[in-house]
């Protein structure tokens, strides 16, 4: 029987961390191949040096995976893809994969949003699409180099309900022998949605304001504005037929109060910073998208994506 073969696309904070821990375990036990695709100097870098991980969790902080490569060109036959990009340029990627990809080729995007299967569907529509969140604590430290903090990083994923036929039990030892914490669910979805309430109210609030996760929490009209997001999205998902429980926004501002009060979001520091790309989108674009398709007026949601659309331009 072949081996699988396994590809991460994108060494950042996420797909770095989710990287390193898989290609270290496949490195000792061969158990399948693995594929990093990342661009410019990362990718010189990690060819050369390898990827190495600053964690507390591995005393070995330096992988080096089968192959590297800069194009998703030149990946064959993948079995597992493991998204791990920025919001924009997702629907890039998955254009890339439509030339690779094969029947049974399975897909993990590993990042932040609510809309992230259905766009990728769009362009990979006989795929097996798992849904997911991710809760880790990483980023670039320096070129080919991931520094995580904290608790270990925790994935919640979920079987892809168009393809229940899927056999997943390969993909649940790769991430149980690579000593990845997760957990497995038939529907992750009440867990994408509180997430993505969290991320999408705070960090649009904190763009807006140039502030931080504390002065949300405190600053009274700051905090007014992020819970009138939450509610947008709480209508949109009820309609959606998404449990989310009852006391999601008093739970979400008790977490929110477990942060250093100075704590930046990155599309504050995107946004703030002048960066040409920023995550605007996947916040507020999907809000005031999603509330057209199922008529629930958003506009605290819609008055702060102009606001900030005003601040990029």
């Amino acid at each position: 029987m072949d081996k699988k073969h396994i590809v991460i696309i994108g060494l950042g904070g996420v797909g770095g961390y989710f990287g390193f821990k898989i290609n270290q375990v496949n490195g000792s036990e061969k158990n399948f191949t693995t594929t990093f695709v990342a661009r410019g100097q990362t990718y010189k870098t990690v060819k050369q040096n390898g990827l190495r991980l600053l964690s507390s969790e591995h005393i070995n902080t330096v992988t080096h995976p089968n192959a590297i490569c800069e194009t998703i060109s030149k990946i064959a036959t993948p079995d597992l893809v493991l998204i791990c990009v920025k919001e924009y340029d997702l629907e890039h990627v998955c254009q890339q994969l439509s030339e690779v990809i094969t029947p049974n080729t399975i897909v993990l995007p590993i990042m932040n949003g609510v809309d992230i299967t259905d766009r990728i569907r769009t362009k990979l529509p006989h795929s097996t699409i798992l849904p997911s969140c991710v809760y880790v604590t990483s980023h670039i430290k320096e070129t080919g180099v991931i520094e995580q903090k904290g608790f270990p990083g925790k994935l919640i994923f979920s079987e892809d309900q168009e393809h229940l036929d899927t056999n997943l039990d390969w993909v649940l030892n790769v991430l149980k022998t690579s000593e990845i914490n997760f957990e497995f669910k038939t529907n992750a979805q009440t867990d994408i949605w509180t997430k993505f309430m969290f991320v999408a109210s705070f960090g649009l609030i904190t763009a807006k304001y140039n502030s931080s996760i504390g002065a949300v929490c405190t600053d009274k009209k700051q905090k007014e504005e992020a819970i009138k997001i939450m509610q947008e999205i709480s209508l949109i998902a009820d309609l959606k037929k998404i449990h989310l429980n009852d006391y999601t926004i008093e739970n979400l501002f008790e977490k929110a109060a477990t942060f250093p009060p100075d704590t930046a979001t990155s599309l504050q520091l995107d946004i703030n910073s002048g960066k040409d790309n920023n995550e605007l989108e996947l916040f507020a674009g999907a809000i005031i998208n999603y509330g057209k398709i199922y008529h629930v007026n958003t506009p605290c949601t819609a008055k702060i994506y102009n606001d900030l659309l005003h601040i990029i331009n």
